[in-house]
This record gives C-alpha cells, structure tokens and sequence, in this order.
C-alpha cells in the first residue's frame, strides 16, 4: 500500500519530503515526522505500509539502504532520523532544534546519539506500538539495564534544567524527539518510572505533534481491523 499525504502550514508550499512506515509501528519514522511538524516545517508526507511484498522495493525507490525514514529536498536524499535532525538544524539555524548554549548542545547530542546507537534490547522486548494497554513482557537483565539507564538519562537532565522548560534542555529539541519512541512505548506497556520521568513522559504524549501521530496510529489500527 502506497499513501501520500501533502500537508503545508502557515500557506508555503512543502520544500520537503518526508518518506515513513506505518505510524502505528515505525519508531524512526516518528523521530523526523515529530520534529517537521513540530517545528512547523512545511513536507509532504508518503507513508509506505510495512510488511507488504513490495515494502522494500517501494522504499528503494527513495533510498538505496532500504530503511525510512527518508528525506527529500530538491536531489538531496537523507536517510537516517539523526542526520536528518542535524540537517534541518543547519538549514533552519533560527530554529531552536539544538539547544543555542553550546555546552547544552553537545549534551544533547551526546543523549541522542547515545538513543540512536544503543538500547536494543529494550527496543526489542517493548515493540513499539501506539495502542495502548499493551502487556508488557518479563523484560531480561539488558533490558532493564536499558530501561533503567534511559530513566536515568532523563532525570539527570530534567533535575538540572527543570526551570527552563518540561523538555530534557528546557524547550523541545532534537534530542527529546530522539526518545518520543521511548515515551509512547513506556506508556503503553506500563512501565513504572518516578514523578520525575512520568512528568517528562507525559509532556512529551501531550505535544500537539504527537497527538496528531497517535490519532493517526489509532486510524490505521481501526482500518486494518
């Protein structure tokens, strides 16, 4: 299944495309949309269906490696959620998608990097899945190792900028999209946190961009059923 989808704010055409899995499976697919949206970027969206026959072939047609998301401007063609980022933030420099204090910054990219490259075992045994009232599984030792360390990650950074916003740096940036996978997967499976860290979860669910996400989730739960 092939959908297109074309959605432009504050009346400019979309300068981007933005090429993602289904909304109720594709963490990665989450972590760009949730930032263009957020930030009010202007893209068109095509959403490619998973686990179809022609799934990995449709996606070729983008990108070689196979994987989305992809984005696309003009011939440019950026096929990783962090690169991704990092691309928007050099073209949209007045935007704040890193944090502007330069000590913060690296801090913020070391957390995403960090999500980027690590946690697999907590990805696997806590599938993402936006329905809620998941079960959540008997999780391994690596994996709540990995649950453990992300809640650490997060009140570390809470407890020292709780003044300057809700966000792991105070305002919304890249790297709190790097962990709204996280965020909706520890919700929907129950996992017991702190005030600290079910705080941030909630303000990350209660984004306007996310909710629209979730909605859309929910709309491709109900159409497959």
């Amino acid at each position: 299944m092939f959908s297109l989808y074309s959605k432009a704010w504050n009346g400019a055409m979309p300068g981007y495309r933005l090429i993602i899995g289904d909304k109720n499976k594709s963490s990665w697919s989450l972590r760009a949309w949730l930032l263009l949206r957020h930030f009010d970027l202007p893209f068109e969206e095509v959403l490619i269906a998973r686990d179809q026959p022609d799934t990995t072939d449709r996606i070729r047609e983008f990108s070689p490696a196979g994987r989305v998301p992809i984005l696309l401007r003009g011939t440019e063609t950026i096929w990783d959620s962090l690169a991704i980022m990092e691309y928007l933030a050099e073209r949209h420099p007045a935007l704040s998608i890193w944090p502007a204090d330069a000590a913060m910054r690296a801090q913020a990219r070391v957390l995403a990097a960090e999500m980027h490259a690590g946690f697999a075992a907590m990805r696997e045994e806590l599938s993402f899945d936006c329905q809620p009232g998941r079960r959540q599984p008997e999780l391994s030792m690596t994996g709540r190792s990995d649950v453990g360390r992300i809640a650490d990650i997060w009140r570390r950074a809470r407890l020292h900028n709780e003044d300057r916003g809700d966000f792991l740096f105070g305002a919304f940036s890249a790297a709190d999209a790097m962990y709204a996978p996280v965020a909706v997967r520890f919700d929907r499976y129950g996992v017991a946190l702190d005030d600290i860290c079910q705080t941030y979860v909630a303000a990350l669910l209660q984004l306007p961009a996310m909710q629209a996400w979730l909605a859309d989730a929910g709309a491709e739960t109900a159409d497959s059923g």
